[in-house]
């Protein structure tokens, strides 16, 4: 099973960009074969943004739902990935 994360940001939001370091490195711990990432521009992908729910960067979608209306802390990051592994094995 992998789970697919999307971070939706804008170009040059440096708030962004540490916040999503810090939690892309929550999602490598799971592994590359278990979490794959994709940081997405908002600006190239309003139409998918809009379509998940967007409304303000920096968003975090997994599996293509809208989950974290603005980024969650690394520990929040850390549980949903956690819960979502672990309801997969039952």
């Amino acid at each position: 099973m992998s789970i697919k994360v999307e971070v939706f940001s804008t170009p040059g939001c440096s708030h962004c960009d540490r916040a999503r370091d810090s939690l892309k490195a929550i999602a490598e711990e799971f592994g590359e074969h278990r979490v794959s990432w994709r940081d997405v521009n908002l600006l190239d992908e309003l139409d998918y943004a809009v379509a998940l729910g967007v409304l303000t960067p920096p968003s975090m979608a997994i599996d293509g739902e809208l989950v974290f209306p603005k980024l969650p802390s690394a520990a929040e990051l850390r549980e949903e990935l956690t819960r979502r592994f672990d309801r997969d094995r039952t």
